[in-house]
């Protein structure tokens, strides 16, 4: 009786447990060493910029702002994309440019106005 019990809740378990669904801006995760594009990297930039205003961490001001600029530089783990974007209207002007910072391979790792 306890292995036909036991039989039923293991099959109904994947039935009542929750699917796991990609965020927005799950496209740009990568495996592998192959170095993502300049394009990818601006993509993957603006697809988190849009989640990020989605979720409230920006104000919604930022949906119209464009990329300011592209660049590969030194981080501290190697070589790091940094994306910038610029809201020349922004009241705060300590929160006029925001930062994003990517792998090499096109994965996301973090975004601030600090650009450090």
């Amino acid at each position: 009786m306890k292995t036909i019990i036991l039989s039923a809740a293991l099959f109904a378990l994947p039935a009542l447990s929750p699917v796991a669904m990609a965020d927005v801006g799950g496209s740009c995760h990568f495996h592998g060493n192959k170095p993502a594009s300049e394009a990818t990297v601006s993509g993957c930039a603006a697809q988190r910029k849009d989640a990020l205003v989605k979720s409230g961490k920006l104000d919604a001001s930022w949906s119209a702002v464009k990329q300011d600029k592209i660049e590969s530089i030194d981080g501290k783990k190697g070589k790091e994309w940094k994306v910038t974007f610029k809201d020349t209207t922004a009241k705060d002007k300590s929160k006029e440019t925001l930062y994003m910072f990517f792998t090499p391979v096109g994965n996301f790792i973090a975004a601030n106005f600090t650009g450090q």
